[in-house]
């Protein structure tokens, strides 16, 4: 925290010299009531009253004066705050393999639940697509701010979705900077601050590139945030047949590398919400220093509207 004018925090010196003030008050009204012999009178004159009841006013009415006045001194921080025009595609994998039961139920329907939870967690002023890919890809929402029609594309996510069989990495990164730029008119001039989370369990085969696609959202300046989903034992049913399907996160993590992005591995449910989870914390945001003296005056009116209640409540009076 930085203070635009710490000169004002000496007023600080002000309230300590009044607490002390406040402390050789009460030290004398204690020593008079010592000298006063009929201590049977003084009980009835004097009732003994709590003594938390008889601080707590001066006490709340002192931390108001320090309160207010850090907020006088016009106190700095760094505060996160969405950027304009932010936008996330997330790519989800929907090829065959994404149905394996080795992550509870299934691949496709975890990654389902996280990426629902994913997006309701972004700041509502965030503009959020869905991309689809097995051996293709497509836009199955573009970006907007729209969650309804997002939480609807992923309720329709579905192995086969594509009519492709395969797992194009390449062209999910490529379908989703092609959202990214047809944003809006500005797009193609000046780029909004985007992000682009790939979610897959295996290497990529069929369709672009992947380096070719990592390298066309490096130009653009996207990173890709890419994760690999499922373990080294799932398989797939077909037709009582096991087909063993092991996860492959090299390709991916190449990728994340080549874009300035992170790569994750999740094998469970729970860790892709928590890879979900740290991705949002990152995404589409940037530290501005704002003024927070609001916050400190607000306290001290708190502390000021408790230290008038009590004083009323117990004393009759205003501090």
């Amino acid at each position: 925290m930085i203070w635009e004018s710490p000169i004002r925090l000496w007023l600080l010196l002000g309230v300590a010299a009044l607490a002390v003030a406040y402390l050789v008050a009460q030290r004398r009204r204690s020593r008079y009531a010592v000298r006063f012999t009929n201590l049977r009178l003084l009980d009835r004159v004097a009732p003994q009253r709590p003594t938390w009841r008889r601080h707590l006013p001066a006490g709340l009415f002192l931390a108001m004066l320090a309160l207010l006045v850090v907020g006088f001194a016009r106190p700095t921080a760094e505060v996160r705050v969405p950027r304009e025009r932010a936008t996330v595609m997330v790519a989800v994998d929907v090829s065959t393999s994404m149905l394996a039961t080795d992550v509870d139920p299934d691949r496709l329907s975890a990654a389902k639940s996280a990426a629902r939870d994913f997006v309701d967690g972004l700041p509502r002023e965030f503009n959020v697509g869905l991309v689809a890919f097995a051996g293709s890809a497509a836009v199955l929402v573009p970006p907007s701010t729209d969650r309804e029609a997002l939480h609807d594309g992923i309720r329709r996510l579905a192995e086969g979705i594509t009519g492709v069989q395969g797992t194009a990495i390449g062209e999910a990164i490529s379908t989703s900077l092609g959202a990214v730029k047809a944003l809006d008119e500005q797009a193609t001039t000046q780029p909004p601050p985007a992000r682009i989370i790939v979610l897959s369990d295996g290497a990529n085969t069929s369709g672009m590139d992947p380096m070719e696609a990592a390298a066309e959202a490096v130009a653009f300046e996207v990173p890709v945030h890419t994760i690999s989903f499922g373990t080294p034992g799932g398989f797939v049913d077909r037709g009582g047949r096991p087909i063993q399907v092991p996860v492959d996160g090299e390709t991916l993590q190449a990728v994340a590398e080549q874009t300035g992005g992170a790569f994750h591995q999740a094998d469970t449910s729970d860790e892709l919400h928590a890879v979900y989870d740290d991705i949002g914390s990152s995404v589409g945001w940037r530290k501005e220093r704002q003024d927070i003296s609001a916050r400190f005056i607000g306290l001290g009116l708190v502390f000021a509207m408790g230290a008038a209640f009590g004083s009323m409540r117990w004393f009759s009076r205003l501090p």
